[in-house]
């Protein structure tokens, strides 16, 4: 029995590039692409780390309910920065999403992110 890929795409957060969708749907999980702190015209949000770590957020959450899915149900977060110096004040801002169960999650600092932004976030979630 081979499992079952769909493609899920929405308006509703930044077109993604030619080459990934913004999430697949598999064997009941939504696999979401990263997110980059874009609008849904595709523009870097600007103002501080944590306007942008909700902007992911908020495309997170368009790709997820597009999916059948929500925030609520995701199970894994990977979160990655480009300044480990803005470690805390993204976290204040992830801690505003979330409830008493919060999904795993790895931060890791990395060289660089696409757009020369500095943060991009991606998740899995349950159906």
């Amino acid at each position: 029995m081979s499992a079952r890929r769909e493609a899920v795409n929405t308006q509703d957060a930044p077109p993604p590039r030619a080459f990934y969708n913004q999430a697949v749907v598999a064997n009941g999980f939504v696999f979401c692409s990263g997110q980059l702190p874009k609008d849904a015209t595709g523009r870097i949000v600007e103002g501080t780390i944590q306007d942008r770590a909700n902007q992911c957020i908020r495309n997170l959450k368009a790709v997820l309910e597009s999916a059948g899915s929500s925030l609520e149900k995701m199970v894994e977060v990977n979160v990655f920065l480009a300044d480990m110096e803005d470690f805390e004040k993204m976290n204040e801002t992830y801690l505003e999403w979330f409830g008493e169960i919060k999904p795993v999650r790895t931060c890791v600092a990395v060289k660089s992110i696409p757009e020369y932004t500095d943060i991009e976030m991606k998740c899995v979630a349950l159906l």
